[in-house]
């Protein structure tokens, strides 16, 4: 270990944020299929980037058109990019990272493309080696669970269901890996992936005795699903959660929060039920299939993690 890197694991943890700016350069550009790029970040100290669960968020921070990434407070980043002016500012785009590989400070980043209609997607599709930008994260330093990640299972589930579109597919294939070593052979996993191509059907590491569905968008008739509709579908012709103890149907919030206006999210909230859904992608879609198992079906609302992505037609801003 070098004298840098014990200065800075010697910090006292109240110096230490929990999340902090990391400023990155694109170290490899690889085209997974028509839909997915990977991008492999590398930085000085990406050793000290935290990755505390297999759906991790992080924060994309990209300059703006011909400018340089700023220097950025690391404890008061947010504020600081809000207050800029819009047009030096830049964009912030929220990801789930793919792989974390502190040893060699690199950080993968899956990104779905759709053409240029966000910022990130047009940044993605022309990124090349050596653009530098920001990821906002997870600090190692910070000694505790950093947060922004949701994939947290009852122990005694043993019906488990995930279901999400292209923007999920990279902290799903994260979670998929995660269960390949703690998945019980007694837990029935259903996974459902909503994708646009056969070609974006991607080699994902599942356990080996998981039913892993993908769904797509574009048939062979040449017509094109609406967004989330496949994954709709796909769900409520499961059984899932038919075997666990029904619970009082619940006319919660989920139906009266405006898609449009509010963020869809809400995570389970450790039930003992043996049933656990984990549901992410635009938002309209999450809305039905959660109002389906909780108020159709009798799920548990406390063992549904619902979180809505994306919104059809709405800009992250």
């Amino acid at each position: 270990m070098t004298t840098a890197t014990t200065a800075r694991t010697g910090r006292r943890a109240a110096e230490v944020p929990s999340w902090r700016p990391f400023r990155v350069t694109v170290a490899r550009v690889q085209r997974l299929s028509p839909c997915f790029l990977r991008i492999t970040f590398t930085g000085g100290d990406l050793d000290e980037f935290g990755h505390d669960g297999p759906d991790q968020r992080i924060k994309l921070y990209l300059p703006a058109t011909g400018r340089r990434v700023p220097e950025i407070s690391t404890t008061d980043w947010y504020a600081q990019y809000r207050a800029a002016e819009p047009a030096e500012r830049g964009y912030v785009r929220t990801y789930t990272i793919r792989a974390v590989r502190p040893a060699a400070r690199e950080v993968d980043v899956d990104f779905a493309l759709h053409g240029d209609a966000g910022p990130a997607s047009a940044w993605a599709a022309r990124a090349v080696v050596g653009q530098e930008v920001a990821l906002i994260g997870p600090n190692r330093l910070y000694g505790a669970d950093c947060l922004g990640h949701e994939w947290h299972p009852p122990v005694d589930a043993r019906d488990v269901l995930i279901a999400g579109d292209e923007t999920a597919v990279p902290a799903i294939g994260g979670i998929l890996e995660r269960l390949r070593a703690t998945l019980a052979e007694t837990t029935r996993l259903q996974v459902f992936l909503e994708v646009p191509e056969a070609a974006d059907v991607l080699p994902l590491s599942a356990p080996h005795h998981a039913d892993v569905t993908w769904l797509t968008r574009h048939r062979p008739d040449g017509s094109v699903a609406p967004n989330g509709q496949l994954l709709v579908d796909a769900v409520r012709g499961t059984d899932f959660g038919r075997g666990a103890q029904a619970a009082a149907l619940d006319a919660s919030a989920v139906d009266t929060v405006d898609i449009d206006l509010e963020v869809l999210w809400e995570v389970a909230a450790g039930a003992a039920s043996s049933a656990y859904a984990w549901v992410a992608g635009e938002a309209g879609a999450v809305k039905t299939i959660r109002r389906h198992l909780v108020r159709e079906r009798g799920v548990d609302k406390g063992a549904v993690t619902f979180m809505g992505y994306w919104r059809a037609g709405r800009s992250e801003d």
